[in-house]
C-alpha cells in the first residue's frame, strides 16, 4: 500500500481554494558545482512556466526562458562540472520526453524517449549523461498512480524502469534508437555515478517495479556492458545511495520506509566493493530525509521533532520549523558542499529560495513576500506511553479564543512519513475557511523522532499510533478552545485506515472522512498491487501468522462501529483497492450507521482530476458541517 502521501496529497480532494493572491512556484531546484549558480522551473501566478537561472548572490536573474515550442512539462534540471544545464521536456499528449543540454544560451536535443523519463545526471567528466527511462511505459511511474486493468494474463507483463546512457558529442538519439545499458529484468529505481564514470551504483529489484521495492537492493551496473554486481542485501528499505568522492564506499538511507518516494532513517554505509552495511547514526533523534556526497563530506536533511535541518557530515546544522525542498533530494550542495540552496516554506510563509553558505543561507527570493498567512499555526509537544510526540495545530485566522469550535484531526499516510508545514496548510484551508481548527498530529510510526520511534507500531498498526493521537487531542484542547463533543477525523491511505478503524475503537469522534482506507488486511492481501511493503511491518506473511492481520482489520470490529463515516476511492487504486473501502461501507451499512462511499472513476490512489477533487472536497466539508455543527 502506498502509505507516504502527506495531508498535501491526500488532501488533494480537500484542495485549497484559490489564495488571496497566486503563489509563485518554484521546482526541480538545482545548484551548479561552483555553487554560484541556481536553476529552477518557475511558475508565476498567470501560469506561465520557465527554467530560470539565478545567482546564488542576491538572487538576480540571470537568465529565464521556456525551450518548448508548444506545451509541455518541465522538469529534470541538472548541472554538469562545468556549468552546463540540462533538462526534461515532456509532451504528454505525444508520449515522449526530450532530454537537452544547454550550453551557452544554445540548447540542443540529446535523446528523445517513447514513455517516460526522469533523473538526468552528468558523468563525472561531464562527456555522458545518463537517465532513467521506461520505453513504452504502461502508466505513470510509482504505485500510487492509476493502475493498468487487471485483464488478460495477470503478471506476466510490468513497465521496466532502465538506465540509459548517452554520448555528449554524439547526434540526437531518436526514440526508437534508446537502447538502454541496465538489463531488461531489472527495475532500477535509484542511481549515481562512480567517480570514475565507469558505472553506477543502483537501487534496483527484480520484477515488478511497483511492487519490489521493499527487497530492493544494493547494486554495481558497468556503465558499458550493464553488468550487475551486488554490493549488499540490507535489511532494511534503501534511499539514495551516494558513491563518496573517493570511490571506495557507498553511503544511502536505510531504515524503515513503508514506501518509495517517503525517505527516512539512518545514513548507512558500505564499501563499494562489498560488505556488511554499518549505521553512521545510531541512535539519532532525527530522521535524515535527504543524502549527498561532496568533496567535503556527506551532506544532507533531516526532520527533527517540528524542524527541518541540514546535516553536515552527520552533525546537525541550519534548521527552521519549515519543510525544504529541491529538485534531488531537500536541498541542492555545491560540490564541495560548502553552499547550499532550497525552497523553504511553513504555514504562513509562502515559498522562496533560500542559498548560501550551508551555516547560514539567507532568502534570495521574494516573488511571495505580499502573500499574507491564511491561517496561524503552533507546534503542540506532549508525551505518551514513554514517548515524546509531536504535531501542528492550525486555527482560522482571527479565531476567537473564547468561542468553543469544532476540529478535524487528519492522521497522515506512510505511516512512515509526517505532517510537516506547507503554504495554505496542504489541504487544511478548506476546513479553515469553514471555522474548524486543524490538528495534524504525528504519532509514533511518523518520521522526525529517530529510527526507534518510526518502527514503534510495527506489529501494532492502530494501538499506540491512536493512543498517541488522541492523547494529542487532549493536549490541544488544554491549549485551544477545541469542543471535545465536535471532533472529526479524517485521512488517506493509512490516514484512511486509521479513521476506518478508529470508528470502531472509540467513539470520541462524531464525524469520520476515510479515503483509499484499509478495511480488512486478510482480503487485502491477497488482491492488492503492492504485498511486500507489509512483510517489514507484520513480520510474516498473512499465511504465516493470519491472526496478526485479524487484529488490526476494522471489519472484524465493525459491530463497534457508530460514527457516520464518508468513504471515497480511486477505482484504479493498485495500492488499496477500492474493494477495501466497498467492504467497510458494506459493514457499515449492515450496522446502520450513516454512511456514503465513491469510487472515483480513472484515479488512483489519490485523487487528482480537478473536477473529481472538487466534488470530495464538497462532499467532505458537507459531511463535517452535517455532524458537527454546533447545537442550538
Amino acid at each position: 500500500m502506498r502509505l507516504t502521501l502527506t495531508v498535501a496529497l491526500l488532501l488533494a480532494a480537500t484542495a485549497t481554494p484559490a489564495l488571496a493572491a497566486p503563489v509563485h512556484s518554484y521546482g526541480s531546484l538545482t545548484i551548479s558545482a561552483k555553487g554560484d549558480r541556481i536553476a529552477t522551473v518557475e511558475a508565476a501566478g498567470d501560469g506561465k512556466t520557465s527554467i530560470t537561472i539565478r545567482s546564488v548572490k542576491g538572487g538576480k536573474v540571470l537568465r529565464s526562458f521556456n525551450p518548448c515550442a508548444a506545451a509541455c512539462g518541465l522538469s529534470g534540471l541538472t548541472f554538469s562540472s562545468d556549468d552546463r544545464l540540462a533538462w526534461l521536456a515532456r509532451d504528454r499528449a505525444g508520449g515522449t520526453v526530450t532530454l537537452a543540454v544547454d550550453t551557452g544560451g544554445k540548447s540542443r536535443t540529446v535523446a528523445t524517449i517513447k514513455g517516460i523519463a526522469q533523473t538526468p545526471r552528468f558523468s563525472p567528466d561531464g562527456k555522458r549523461i545518463a537517465l532513467l527511462v521506461t520505453i513504452g511505459a504502461a502508466k505513470e511511474s510509482g504505485a500510487a498512480q492509476a493502475g493498468v486493468r487487471q485483464v488478460g494474463e495477470i503478471g506476466e507483463k510490468s513497465d521496466e524502469q532502465r538506465l540509459a546512457v548517452f554520448d555528449l558529442a554524439g547526434s540526437p538519439v531518436a526514440a526508437d534508437a534508446v537502447k538502454p545499458v541496465s538489463p531488461a529484468d531489472r527495475y532500477i529505481y535509484e542511481y549515481d555515478w562512480t567517480p570514475d564514470g565507469a558505472g553506477f551504483v543502483v537501487t534496483s529489484a527484480l520484477g515488478n517495479g511497483d511492487n519490489n521495492w521493499w527487497v530492493a537492493t544494493l547494486d554495481a551496473v558497468d556503465a558499458t556492458t550493464g553488468a550487475v554486481r551486488n554490493i549488499a542485501k540490507p535489511k532494511t528499505q534503501i534511499n539514495a545511495p551516494r558513491v563518496s568522492a573517493d570511490g571506495r564506499n557507498v553511503a544511502y538511507i536505510g531504515g524503515l520506509m513503508s514506501d518509495f518516494g517517503s525517505v527516512g532513517g539512518d545514513i548507512w554505509s558500505v564499501p563499494l566493493a562489498g560488505g556488511e552495511p554499518a549505521n553512521m547514526t545510531v541512535r539519532a533523534d532525527y530522521t535524515v530525509t535527504s543524502l549527498d556526497t561532496t568533496s567535503g563530506g556527506l551532506r544532507g536533511t533531516t526532520l527533527r521533532g517540528s524542524d527541518a535541518t541540514l546535516l553536515t557530515n552527520a552533525a546537525i546544522g541550519w534548521s527552521r520549523p519549515a519543510t525544504f525542498a529541491a529538485g534531488d533530494g531537500k536541498a541542492a550542495w555545491s560540490a564541495d558542499g560548502k553552499t547550499v540552496a532550497m525552497v523553504v516554506q511553513d504555514y504562513t510563509h509562502a515559498p522562496a529560495i533560500f542559498a548560501g553558505p550551508a551555516t547560514a543561507p539567507v532568502q534570495i527570493t521574494h516573488d511571495n513576500d505580499t502573500i499574507p498567512a491564511t491561517m496561524t499555526a503552533r507546534s503542540i509537544t506532549w508525551k505518551n506511553d514513554g514517548f515524546n510526540v509531536q504535531g501542528w495545530l492550525l486555527a482560522p485566522l482571527n479565531a476567537d479564543p473564547k468561542t468553543k469550535a469544532a476540529m478535524v484531526t487528519i492522521v497522515h499516510g506512510g505511516p512512515s512519513a509526517a505532517n510537516v508545514p506547507s503554504f495554505g496548510g496542504g489541504g487544511a484551508q478548506a476546513l479553515l475557511d469553514k471555522g474548524y481548527y486543524v490538528f495534524l498530529p504525528n504519532p509514533r510510526g511518523s518520521y522526525g523522532q529517530g529510527e526507534a520511534f518510526t518502527a514503534a507500531n510495527k506489529r501494532d498498526f492502530g494501538g499506540g499510533d491512536l493512543r498517541d493521537i488522541l492523547t494529542g487531542i487532549d493536549a490541544v484542547e488544554k491549549v485551544a478552545p477545541i469542543d471535545d463533543a465536535r471532533l472529526g477525523l479524517t485521512g488517506g491511505s493509512y490516514g484512511g485506515f486509521m479513521a476506518m478503524w478508529a470508528n470502531t475503537q472509540t467513539n470520541r469522534f462524531k464525524a469520520i472522512v476515510a479515503g483509499a482506507g484499509l478495511s480488512n488486511w486478510v482480503s487485502y492481501y491477497g488482491t492488492n498491487g503492492i504485498d511486500q511493503w507489509m512483510l517489514p511491518f507484520f513480520g510474516k506473511t498473512l499465511y504465516e501468522d493470519r491472526k496478526a492481520y485479524e487484529d488490526v482489520s476494522a471489519v472484524n470490529f465493525i459491530r463497534n462501529a457508530k460514527t457516520p463515516t464518508f468513504i471515497y476511492v480511486g477505482e484504479r487504486d493498485i495500492e488499496v483497492p477500492p474493494t477495501q473501502s466497498v467492504e467497510y461501507w458494506h459493514g457499515l451499512k449492515d450496522m446502520g450507521v450513516p454512511t456514503s462511499l465513491v469510487i472515483y472513476p480513472e484515479e488512483g490512489h489519490g485523487i487528482r482530476n480537478p473536477v473529481n477533487a472538487a466534488d470530495v472536497r464538497a462532499r467532505t466539508l458537507a459531511w463535517f458541517d452535517q455532524y458537527l455543527a454546533e447545537k442550538k
